[in-house]
């Protein structure tokens, strides 16, 4: 679907290489503030107590959070658990305060704003697991990055997977430099939201990559330039759509979907604005700059299979 089309080659590739000194010199501060600010993890890698609540109606989560604010904790999560009735809470470790004496305050301070609430269940979670977590989202990380690699190297060749993998990690590593110098929470949804930027990032430079493949099969004798810029131009129309058309999907969980959503929205707002960036001018100028040229993607026909195509017409 093209909702408009553009008569003129838009030259993206004159400001490649001004583009990807600002990329780099980003991309080395995301590195900075990621080694020497870390991250605010959540409670769920930290560790801590778990505590699930039931009302007789539907819970009232503002009320919870205010609630659970006025005891002093600052870094918690609140959100329904199965219906509309039950919640789960999730407080930090508090020092010299067990599990459950931290659960009768809660409860005290909850009864007392609201009748009817039933605590269901109290659970500690220690470091240990927080750091299996962290272990398995690294992990999950590095297997969608090698097979992103594999994939691309498969579908084109070496040239594009090094310039597709290079333009997704420049994303995450940009995402996750906002979250280290803002210090914003780093939660379970959060690291959802990167592995999915991995894939929403890599389908924007799959799409290019395919459209350069096709104009080197149509144009000859044409610069490797000028080819980029035609395929990007091209896909631009869609490009608008397609992100136009998430980024208001997304847009409408950071602003209503409340506390539950927000940084993970906000993650995938981040991915998505870089995905476009680095899909344009990242993964198709480092593909430009290791020298892709139309014999890498159009294979020369052999001289064998044309006299005998030749051949077989004749008879």
């Amino acid at each position: 679907m093209e909702f408009f089309r553009i008569s003129r080659t838009i030259p993206f590739m004159r400001h490649a290489l001004a583009l990807n000194m600002i990329s780099l010199i980003t991309f080395l501060a995301a590195v900075l503030f990621i080694i020497f600010r870390g991250f605010n993890l959540s409670i769920e890698f930290t560790g801590g107590t778990v505590i699930e609540i039931s009302y007789a109606d539907s819970a009232p989560l503002s009320e919870v959070r205010e609630t659970v604010a006025g005891l002093g904790y600052t870094d918690f999560q609140v959100q329904n658990f199965g219906t509309s009735r039950d919640v789960l809470i999730r407080l930090p470790l508090a020092e010299g305060q067990t599990s459950a004496a931290q659960s009768e305050v809660l409860m005290a301070a909850l009864t007392e704003a609201t009748q009817g609430v039933e605590l269901r269940r109290v659970e500690y979670v220690g470091p240990q697991i927080g750091r299996e977590l962290v272990e398995n989202g690294l992990l999950a990380l590095l297997f969608v990055i090698i097979g992103i690699v594999i994939y691309l190297a498969v579908r084109f060749e070496w040239k594009f997977a090094v310039a597709g993998v290079v333009a997704n990690m420049h994303d995450v590593v940009i995402i996750l430099g906002f979250f280290a110098f803002f210090q914003w929470e780093f939660s379970l949804p959060v690291l959802a939201g990167v592995l999915a930027v991995l894939g929403y990032s890599v389908n924007e430079s799959v799409v290019i990559m395919d459209r350069i493949r096709e104009n080197f099969r149509r144009q000859r004798n044409v610069e490797v330039r000028d080819v980029i810029d035609g395929a990007i131009t091209q896909t631009i129309s869609r490009t608008i759509i397609t992100h136009g058309s998430t980024q208001m999907m997304v847009l409408s969980m950071l602003i209503f979907g409340g506390p539950t959503l927000h940084y993970f929205s906000l993650a995938l707002t981040i991915g998505i604005w870089f995905g476009i960036y680095s899909s344009v001018f990242v993964a198709a100028s480092i593909a430009m700059w290791l020298g892709v040229k139309r014999e890498d993607l159009v294979k020369p026909v052999k001289k064998d299979d044309t006299v005998e195509e030749t051949y077989s017409e004749q008879s």
